[in-house]
């Protein structure tokens, strides 16, 4: 499950309402500019004949219900309904009495044509424009076959005003194909970098795994002919450490395998001496250095608390450290909570924050940090989710199966 980023409230406003504003914004400044208003002699533009008569009235009502039934279907039809709101802006002409649609009728159109040329692919915008146009220069050809008065400098500017904002619509769709595909590819390469990060990891409990295998094989050598059942113990406790780390390595290496192409793997020969990986043991160390930095860390633990298989253990520990570090880069909370929650045949782990619960790297879409959790969880073939929490804060949980413990045998030293 993702967690959905949250727009900002005017971004979350559907487009057949921002249409439906307009047009009702246009209707209102028509009839303003046609009555007196305080401070004035007379009318700004003087009403035409029919435009308070009934006829002129029912015009703009049967034009008001195209514009807002186009406003509806805009999302859905948005070519159908840029033709229906050209149609209302000429059916409301028709009772002004003047020589080209006005601005005000246009309105609508202008916020149509912006959505889709955001929103729709380039023959569609292009086709919102043409159509809005058309609808201008045949206008006023019709005024000029009939001998009407025209106003050619007006419809020049509403010609201007909708050729801007299909400008705007389409700058602001490049913007979003852009930025969409920014963060594609900063997914992809995060997605990457954590699993050569993974694969640098497993490295190390691997060539752990190997060393402890080496010492026991040299202590088996060392004591075979005098001490053959300490020998023996050596060799099993060998036989445990390979099949341990075979486990692990059939669970992650195949899908680490498939790398991005044009990446290489990068070994790491000569490295200094590994130490032991970090696991869920650390926890309560992670919980202290934190709290020295700010947030107050809770680990509670349910269940039992044996022993897990080395990938396991590294990665739960690494998905806990992660979510602890988003809680103290992004929440702005004072503490945090940490579930570890081990039962038969699979772990549990949440953290819970009272926090934000949104912000740079708190959701899915922007989170790189989720993006490395997800890729651990995935390639242990368990379940992972990152979400706002309904009241107040953010959850973070992962499920990872643990497959049945294998018996280890104490080998000599």
């Amino acid at each position: 499950m993702q967690a959905t980023p949250l727009l900002p409230p005017l971004a979350r406003v559907p487009a057949g309402a921002w249409t439906a504003s307009a047009w009702a914004a246009g209707v209102a400044f028509t009839f303003l500019i046609r009555l007196r208003l305080p401070g004035e002699t007379g009318p700004t533009v003087m009403p035409g004949v029919i435009f308070f008569r009934w006829d002129g009235i029912t015009a703009l009502v049967v034009a008001t219900a195209m514009a807002l039934y186009a406003a509806r279907v805009l999302e859905r039809r948005p070519l159908a309904a840029t033709l229906l709101l050209l149609a209302a802006s000429a059916v409301a002409t028709i009772p002004l009495g003047v020589g080209g649609i006005p601005l005000a009728q246009f309105l609508a159109v202008d916020v149509a044509v912006y959505f889709v040329a955001s929103a729709r692919a380039r023959r569609s915008a292009l086709a919102a424009l043409v159509m809005a146009l058309a609808t201008l220069a045949g206008h006023l050809t019709i005024r000029v076959v009939m001998g009407w008065n025209v106003d050619t400098a007006a419809q020049l500017t509403v010609g201007l005003v909708v050729i801007i904002a299909w400008l705007l619509g389409r700058s602001a769709h490049q913007a979003r194909t852009h930025a969409e595909e920014a963060r594609t590819q900063a997914a992809a390469r995060a997605v990457t970098a954590e699993r050569l990060r993974i694969a640098r990891e497993l490295h190390d409990m691997v060539a752990h795994s190997i060393g402890i295998i080496a010492l026991q094989a040299g202590a088996a050598r060392r004591v075979v002919e005098t001490r053959p059942a300490a020998a023996g113990e050596a060799l099993a406790a060998i036989e445990t450490a390979g099949r341990e780390t075979l486990s692990g390595l059939r669970g992650m290496l195949g899908a680490l395998r498939q790398a991005e192409p044009g990446e290489e793997a990068r070994g790491d020969a000569g490295a200094a001496p590994l130490e032991p990986a970090q696991g869920l043991a650390d926890l309560e160390r992670l919980a202290e250095a934190t709290t020295g930095a700010g947030v107050r860390v809770e680990v509670e633990w349910r269940g039992e608390r044996g022993a897990l298989p080395p990938e396991i253990d590294l990665s739960a520990y690494r998905i806990v450290q992660e979510a602890v570090t988003n809680v103290v880069r992004h929440a702005g909370a004072d503490s945090c909570r940490v579930i570890v929650d081990r039962r038969e045949g699979e772990l549990s782990l949440e953290v819970l924050d009272r926090g934000r619960g949104q912000g740079l790297g708190r959701t899915a879409g922007s989170g790189w940090g989720l993006a490395g959790m997800r890729e651990r969880v995935a390639l242990l073939h368990g379940e992972f989710s990152a979400a706002p929490r309904p009241d107040r804060g953010f959850r973070v949980a992962a499920r990872l199966p643990v497959p049945a413990p294998t018996t280890t045998i104490t080998g000599v030293s």
